[in-house]
């Protein structure tokens, strides 16, 4: 693989990691509407490098069933414990949100709630009926996770039949056990294998790079999800979000992530993003055409 190795690396990100601080009109209105409704976002939790660009295309990212979460994978920023009790009315405030955002496009994610009967399937279904009937324009994608692989839960997704339904490998399978420990790299497989069966238009998923992968690994899992046949992939850097998670093992180059554009398109993907400070949300307005 094409890397630039903490070894040889200057103090510091490479350049190419640098993040212009996000302007405009647009995301000054809605950095006002966040700030002052207390609404949850996961571009501005998250501290998304991406946000001014994609609030200023309508498109926002949102959390569903609380910030704490039953997993505890070893890439992942969000806390891990008990989670609180489900709130029932999150699917109105969520559908409120995208309304005073006058959100065109909105991306919904959640955390994993195994500690759940339904692992939090009904919120999600209900999330996106409340945001039918309030924001009938808005276009929607559901990040889920991968309730086990229980179709009964999977099935409520469907239900909702949002525009796109993603959901992400995150890593190739020699390192899943490692990056993800409770998930399982065939069960992710099975759920978007399930999930295009089941008449879902669009499907997607996502990889980071930067965690000990090879390209031949990269190259394979690429190709596993396209043998599912997902329509969109997400490739990007993985950058620790704190001393206790899996260091970076590589910085990946602009020319690295090109070739994974142009492996992806040539595998017959309809949309591959690639490049280093891609996530899974990074044009997503764009995957429902």
């Amino acid at each position: 693989m094409e890397s630039v190795t903490e070894n040889t690396l200057p103090i510091g990100k490479p350049k190419w990691l640098k993040v212009k601080l996000p302007i405009g009109q647009k995301y000054t209105e809605l950095r006002g509407l966040v700030d002052k409704y207390k609404l949850n976002t996961i571009c501005t939790s998250g501290s998304c490098p991406n946000m001014g660009e994609c609030w200023g295309e309508g498109t926002a990212t949102f959390m569903i069933l609380g910030n704490i979460c039953t997993r505890s994978c070893g890439f992942c920023g969000v806390k891990t414990g008990r989670p609180e009790t489900v709130d029932w009315d999150e699917p109105e405030k969520v559908a409120r949100s995208i309304k005073l955002m006058n959100i065109k496009h909105a991306v919904i994610t959640s955390v994993d709630r195994d500690d759940l009967k339904d692992m939090g399937s009904i919120i999600w279904y209900e999330t996106v009926l409340a945001i039918r009937r309030m924001n009938p324009t808005t276009t929607l994608e559901t990040l889920i996770p991968d309730f086990q692989g229980n179709t009964t839960n999977i099935d409520r997704i469907v239900a909702a039949n949002p525009e796109v339904v993603s959901h992400n490998m995150e890593t190739v399978r020699r390192l899943t056990r490692e990056v993800r420990i409770q998930a399982k790299y065939d069960k992710s497989l099975e759920v978007l294998r399930y999930l295009k069966e089941q008449g879902i238009r669009r499907t997607k998923s996502g990889i980071m790079l930067g965690l000990g992968e090879t390209e031949a690994e990269v190259i394979e899992t690429m190709q596993d999800i396209r043998n599912q046949n997902v329509d969109i992939i997400t490739i990007g850097q993985y950058l620790q979000p704190s001393k206790k998670h899996l260091p970076v093992k590589e910085f990946i180059t602009p020319d690295q992530f090109a070739k994974y554009e142009q492996i992806g398109k040539e595998m017959g993907f309809r949309h591959v993003e690639s490049g280093a400070l891609v996530r899974s949300s990074y044009h997503a307005q764009k995957h429902i055409l």
